[in-house]
């Protein structure tokens, strides 16, 4: 009967910790991702190629291939980075979003300029 008992417990044991462990793994931000920011101008887009060590995010932004820099701690991301604009000159690139499902929503600034923002994966070729 003990057995009996400690394999049901086993087996719901990975039953719960199935989910979690897909859960833990798509909620990785490692990749290449579409970045849409919404301007007053208009719609902008820039590709961006992420890398996470603990919580620490690097890789490249834009055709510039600027260096990002920031976290992203609980599906929360968080990037404050040095980027040339063509239009705007040098400043800083803030983005703060959040990991929902397979996409990346948040607030955008740079300089004295703001908005929103969505993110996907490129599809896969």
């Amino acid at each position: 009967m003990k057995s009996v008992i400690a394999a049901g417990i086993g087996l719901l044991l990975l039953a719960v910790a199935a989910p979690v462990s897909r859960a833990a793994a798509a909620a990785d931000i490692t990749g290449k991702w579409q970045f849409v920011l919404n301007t007053e101008g208009g719609d902008r887009t820039a590709a961006a190629t992420f890398q996470v060590d603990g919580n620490k995010v690097s890789g490249k932004w834009g055709d510039a291939n600027a260096d990002v820099a920031g976290t992203f701690t609980d599906g929360a991301l968080d990037l404050a980075f040095p980027y040339n604009s063509d239009e705007a000159g040098p400043g800083t690139l803030k983005l703060k979003g959040k990991l929902e499902g397979d996409a990346l929503t948040g607030t955008w600034e740079f300089q004295e300029y703001s908005g929103t923002f969505k993110a996907t994966r490129p599809p896969q070729s």
